[in-house]
């Protein structure tokens, strides 16, 4: 028979932790850098959301909704005409914000936060006419959960298969839920328990198909569901973490004896940042349209394009080497966008020749290039010791270039561009936005949205603004 389900959790161990911290957080409490990061990735994350809701497995999943009967609703998405239910904006705006491989990161967890926190955010934030400043607060809390439990897996999680940003993604959109709706911490914990038995996500995408785009769709819209279950009285197992049948000896080796999930102190996992002690401040925005584990190498091939003067037909090797988990990235092919953007040779390939990794990169016609096409051939990657055993505290890639004349250029990049020690400024961020947002609202709502997002935590009420992110 089943042991009765305590009232409250008895053990302080890591989800009672993460849970208290929810519970308590308070956003007079966060220090201005993370106040501020905060603002900087709700707007990244947004720009990403708007851009990529016209992306075809937005439109998958749009059909899909549409062929299970649900009708319209009161919620806006951002970058689409049509409202709906709370559930179904988050699961679009999850996978538009991860559709186009421009979202945000947590280095140590090898996770996208933004795209499975803030479109629940969002969409219980307009649902709920929430003010700024607790919508704020929820996106803290939930990069927090996000970006601490992806660190306290990561590698092993992705040894096994798994995509952290939709197994645990799913725990930071409960856990922004939760917030939102002024959980204590037995209700976040709950939130927790149940959000765990929706944990998924597997990188098979690597074999193609564009799967990958809706893990953090799934992520929220479940997310989202743990906590409106909690909010309608479902108990959940308490301690789902470190149960012994719960996440981390599942999903991240604990049944292995790697790690004592027991014992861990989570709310530590991936470290601190020097000016901050919320995960939010450590988190990456993306310069470059293309998988994460690829960027340091492409900022060594554009420096050296660049500064020595060499152009692509110069060019007669590259060679590479990296952290492990990045240099798998070689073995993937590009017939595919999707496949395309985690591809080593064709995005090192498409640096060297179009001086720029971008959105319009990745097009049928520009994966048949045969110049880019040439040039994937000469890209050679290796696993770099040195590089390995600096992951996942740093993302590095040594790069050599050797032209046809038999020079040889040499480049190391310890993290790139977009990281904690090298960020994009505040221009870069609204320059980001307004890039990916103009073409889809106009310019006039978007430069509006922006200003709003820019003061969000002043706002009394985030539904007309979710409206203006909106198409119509």
């Amino acid at each position: 028979m089943d042991l009765p389900l305590p009232a409250a959790s008895t053990t302080a161990g890591p989800t009672r932790a993460l849970a208290g911290f929810v519970a308590g957080l308070r956003l007079e409490a966060v220090d201005d850098f993370a106040r501020h990061a905060a603002r900087r990735h709700l707007i990244d994350t947004l720009g990403a959301m708007i851009a990529g809701a016209g992306q075809e497995a937005t439109g998958s999943v749009e059909r899909a909704l549409a062929a299970a009967g649900l009708p319209a609703g009161p919620v806006p998405v951002p970058g689409l005409p049509r409202r709906y239910d709370m559930l179904s904006a988050a699961h679009l705006g999850g996978t538009s914000a991860h559709g186009l491989e421009l979202d945000d990161g947590y280095r140590p967890g090898s996770v996208h936060p933004g795209a499975v926190v803030v479109p629940p955010a969002i969409a219980l934030g307009a649902m709920r006419h929430a003010s700024g400043a607790a919508v704020l607060r929820a996106v803290v809390a939930g990069y927090e959960a996000t970006c601490r439990i992806a660190a306290a897996s990561h590698p092993r999680a992705r040894w096994r298969g798994f995509h952290n940003t939709g197994t645990a993604g799913v725990f930071g959109a409960a856990v922004t839920g939760a917030a939102l709706m002024g959980c204590d911490a037995d209700g976040v914990e709950n939130a927790i328990g149940i959000a765990a038995s929706s944990a998924a996500g597997l990188f098979t995408f690597l074999a193609g198909g564009d799967v990958k785009r809706t893990h953090p769709g799934h992520a929220a819209r479940e997310g989202l569901m743990a906590a409106l279950l909690t909010e309608s009285g479902l108990p959940a197992p308490r301690g789902a973490l470190e149960f012994k049948e719960g996440y981390f000896n599942a999903y991240a080796g604990g049944d292995t004896g790697a790690m004592d999930a027991a014992a861990l102190d989570l709310m530590s996992a991936g470290g601190q940042h020097p000016r901050s002690r919320f995960a939010i401040a450590g988190c990456y925005i993306k310069p470059h349209a293309c998988c994460r584990h690829i960027h340091a190498a492409i900022d060594a091939a554009l420096d050296i394009a660049q500064a020595e003067g060499v152009t692509a037909e110069q060019v007669e090797r590259v060679e590479i080497g990296t952290y492990a988990v990045a240099a798998a990235h070689a073995q993937v092919g590009w017939s595919e966008m999707t496949t395309a953007q985690m591809s080593f040779p064709f995005v090192i390939a498409t640096a060297l020749h179009r001086g720029r990794v971008g959105l319009a990169d990745f097009g049928a016609a520009q994966r048949a290039d045969p110049a880019v096409l040439g040039l994937t051939r000469r890209v050679h990657v290796e696993i770099d010791p040195g590089c390995d055993a600096d992951y996942p505290r740093q993302r590095a890639a040594r790069l050599a270039l050797i032209t046809r004349e038999g020079r040889r250029f040499e480049r190391y990049v310890p993290e790139p561009y977009g990281g904690v020690s090298n960020p994009l400024d505040d221009a870069g961020i609204s320059g980001k936005f307004l890039g990916l947002a103009a073409p889809v609202l106009g310019a006039a709502q978007a430069e509006t949205a922006l200003d709003q997002l820019w003061r969000i935590d002043t706002l009394p009420d985030v539904a007309p603004l979710a409206e203006s992110l909106a198409v119509g």
